[in-house]
């Protein structure tokens, strides 16, 4: 192994990892010398893009759209994945869908929509790669939480819980997996920079500069450093823990 490439001859899956967030931590594994398996639900363009920044600077990376919460789907990328770079290390289960919808306007419809992608998807992705992890030896699986769980937030009652829920699954997970070798934490990020979809609204108000002791938004970037943290070998003993990224909004 190359010593500046920790990560060289491993494999990681990142879901939604078309833009934003989830694109700079493919990347920033990708540096490391991991193979990235980038997918997203639907967004072919972002995808393609985020191979395509890899590949220009000598990684490896593999496009697969696939829905999260789709078992066969994700099945079938997962075995994608192993046939085109041989195992699988890494999962970074970064999908997720942002609404904000007052409670009493929230439809079932909705909650569940928000829930499935967030929690439901990491435990889909999950089941799927954690026996590859078993026979390779070991793994990391990240999860990516977020500040509202643990502060709350108006018209986000459905995002609270799903990444609530995230927690309790990456704790459980921690357990049951570490005789395999394979560390699960969340990494819980806050006001971050990046490009909001429509469908996200106006950012809440409890995360303005005002709300935020470091007085800015964070970048990409920083979210990704911490991760890429977790997933080489110095972050071998670190498992089971919620890693809070947020300029100091909220301190556990």
């Amino acid at each position: 192994m190359a010593v500046d490439k920790p990560l060289e001859g491993k494999v990681a899956l990142v879901t939604g990892a078309a833009r934003n967030i989830g694109r700079c931590i493919a990347t920033t594994l990708a540096a490391e010398g991991a193979a990235i398996v980038v997918n997203a639900r639907s967004d072919r363009e972002g995808v393609d893009e985020t191979v395509a920044e890899i590949e220009k600077a000598g990684g490896r990376a593999l496009a697969h759209l696939a829905d999260v919460t789709d078992e066969k789907a994700v099945a079938d990328m997962v075995d994608a994945a192993v046939k085109e770079f041989g195992r699988m290390d890494i999962l970074v289960s970064n999908a997720a869908l942002r609404r904000q919808t007052p409670f009493v306007e929230m439809s079932y419809a909705e909650w569940r929509e928000i829930l499935a992608v967030a929690l439901d998807g990491a435990f889909v992705t999950a089941r799927a790669c954690v026996p590859h992890m078993v026979r390779a030896g070991g793994g990391a699986i990240v999860t990516l939480g977020g500040v509202s769980t643990h502060i709350g937030t108006k018209n986000r009652v459905h995002v609270c819980a799903a990444k609530a829920g995230l927690e309790g699954l990456t704790r459980g997970l921690a357990q049951e997996l570490a005789e395999y070798g394979i560390t699960v934490n969340c990494v819980a990020p806050g006001s971050i920079d990046t490009v909001r979809g429509a469908a996200a609204g106006a950012r809440p108000g409890n995360m303005s500069h005002d709300h935020i002791p470091l007085k800015r938004m964070g970048r990409p970037e920083e979210i990704a450093a911490i991760i890429r943290l977790l997933c080489l070998p110095e972050g071998s003993y670190t498992t089971g823990q919620t890693i809070h990224v947020n300029g100091g909004v909220y301190m556990p």
